[in-house]
């Protein structure tokens, strides 16, 4: 503000330019001049990082796709820029020019498409497969409602189009996230894009600030929504340019499940309480499990919750609609989770599974500490305490949080029968090899020496020997083997094995839940994935990742018939399945 006016020009004049220091709490007009060209300096510096080499918008050649037929000039430059069916290229991008989709219908959508042209043809001839780009592309712009904002930032901020052809040739998931959300565009743009994703704690101020614009619960939704949105990409990005490992994403994505959980659930319990007040001193615990409680997210990861509540002894809530406690509780998840999961003009932010509390599905939505402790002490299967070996307490109240921590704990080291304890886990992974076993190497959750195999076995020897040894319990399944190493109880090749096939599975888990989602099919894998695949899991090309996957199964499932499968065979059947 200089004389109360707006303005974005810095005064010439001395004296005034002095004044503005002063008023902007600087000694000096020196002081004040080292400051802004510091700061222009940076958001140069972040500008360059993005768009230092930008493409040049002229073409590689003759390029016409107006009337019905190839134009012959044009398919030899389709040719020269590696289409392997220049003839089918043309016919694609000359119904772009038709008008045939919403995207392309306006006159000025056409325009900058035709300006953008040249450079996206260019992006795509620098894939491993650049057919197999433009067809990405081509279901991208098929859904999309309108094209003159998309292609206009194209047009300003040609860079961008490298990154397009990189999704739509190697990660067709995060494409076809794009087409849903093309707003995504956007966060690219930001100058924190390509540094490392935000912490925990980084993500609540973010948060924090964008909700400072919330109205009301269906805004905070959206917000978050949104935000989260935005982070997903950001990390498929990164994971996708190589500069996160898969695995390493695990850190970056479980902050922000933590960080989006704290500030929807304190927004819902702050609606819910205008109705039904809240229960004093009380309150409700949100328990992650999993991959949400060992911290080993991958992008599209359903979040394994768990509820559980302390009234405090309080017989119902304080507000003008008071409810009892299971149904307060129980009602309260319910609009947490739906929350979570709600469908917004962004998207939706996770699903829940709650198959692992107790009694799953037959079980209550949250359950109380004192039924809780209850049912892990007298009634609980040997698979719900490995389950509970992963558990983590994202959120609660301190006095609940210790509690809890404290439940899981007598829960994971009391004394267990050895031989029924083995007899259970092999039974168990044997039940959901027969239910859900898979001979495709790239089923590497269900392969067997997968990570079913490696967790089961994380999980037996965390169960078989919490109670002389409770430091080896740990929720990520990498500590817990490291613990169990340094504890003596698990030998060094054996680690070894397993430590191994856990990096590669994840980082191969990692790469299709980026690309595919949870439905792959081996025979889709474009070259760009085959490629971004072993360059991910550090294999010199993806002959040799089969390879290496084939040989690495072999050793992490000769461990756990080491360790469980024989031992189960051996063991005298037990008096009692539990």
């Amino acid at each position: 503000m200089v004389e109360d006016h707006q303005t974005h020009t810095v005064p010439e004049d001395s004296d005034r330019l002095r004044a503005l220091a002063v008023f902007m709490g600087f000694a000096d007009a020196d002081a004040f001049a080292a400051a802004l060209l510091a700061r222009l300096r940076t958001v140069e510096d972040h500008y360059a990082g993005l768009f230092e080499e930008e493409p040049s918008l002229g073409g590689p050649g003759t390029l016409v796709f107006t009337g019905g037929e190839d134009h012959p000039g044009t398919l030899e430059t389709l040719k020269g820029l590696g289409f392997r069916e220049p003839s089918a290229a043309s016919g694609i991008v000359r119904k772009w020019h038709t008008g045939r989709y919403r995207a392309t219908r306006s006159t000025r959508a056409r325009e900058l498409l035709t300006e953008v042209m040249p450079a996206l043809l260019e992006a795509f001839s620098k894939t491993l497969n650049p057919d197999a780009a433009l067809i990405g592309f081509d279901r991208f712009l098929a859904g999309l409602p309108a094209g003159v904002q998309l292609f206009s930032l194209f047009y300003s901020n040609p860079a961008l189009l490298t990154l397009v052809a990189e999704i739509m040739g190697s990660a067709p998931r995060l494409a076809e996230t794009l087409g849903r959300q093309p707003i995504l565009f956007d966060a690219v743009l930001t100058a924190d894009f390509f540094e490392e994703p935000p912490d925990a704690a980084a993500l609540a101020e973010e948060f924090d600030a964008a909700l400072g614009q919330a109205r009301d619960l269906q805004d905070v939704i959206a917000i978050l929504c949104r935000r989260v949105n935005d982070r997903f990409f950001q990390i498929g990005v990164h994971v996708l340019r190589g500069h996160l490992h898969p695995e390493e994403a695990g850190r970056p994505l479980s902050d922000l499940a933590d960080a989006a959980m704290r500030r929807l659930l304190a927004a819902v319990e702050d609606e819910f309480a205008e109705r039904h007040g809240r229960f004093p001193g009380g309150g409700m615990a949100v328990v992650a499990l999993g991959k949400a409680g060992g911290r080993e997210l991958t992008i599209g990861s359903d979040l394994d919750l768990l509820f559980v509540y302390d009234a405090k002894g309080a017989d119902h809530s304080d507000g003008a609609r008071p409810l009892v406690p299971i149904q307060y509780f129980t009602r309260l998840a319910q609009r947490f989770i739906g929350a979570l999961t709600a469908p917004t003009g962004e998207g939706s932010m996770y699903e829940v599974d709650m198959r692992l509390r107790p009694s799953g599905n037959a079980g209550p939505i949250a359950s109380s500490l004192e039924s809780l402790a209850r049912y892990h002490r007298d009634n609980a299967w040997s698979w719900e305490h490995m389950a509970l070996t992963r558990a983590r307490v994202v959120i609660a109240p301190d006095g609940l949080r210790a509690a809890l921590e404290e439940t899981f704990r007598g829960a994971l080291t009391r004394e267990r029968d050895p031989d029924r304890l083995v007899t259970d886990v092999a039974d168990m992974r044997a039940r959901m090899a027969r239910e859900r076993g898979s001979t495709n190497i790239w089923d590497v959750k269900n392969l067997r020496g997968g990570l079913v195999d490696i967790e089961f076995v994380a999980q037996y020897l965390q169960l078989r020997h919490g109670h002389e040894h409770p430091e080896v319990l740990a929720a990520n399944t990498t500590d817990a083997l490291v613990r169990l190493r340094d504890a003596g109880l698990l030998g060094e090749e054996d680690t070894a094995a397993l430590l191994d096939a856990m990096h590669l599975w994840r980082n191969v888990q990692g790469v299709l839940r980026l690309s595919f989602g949870e439905g792959f099919d081996n025979n889709a894998l474009s070259e760009g994935s085959r490629a971004l695949l072993a360059r991910a899991c550090g294999a010199a090309d993806y002959d040799a990742l089969r390879t290496t996957i084939d040989d690495t199964a072999r050793r992490a499932h000769a461990v756990f018939h080491a360790l469980i499968e024989g031992p189960a065979a051996a063991s005298p059947p037990p008096e009692k399945a539990g």
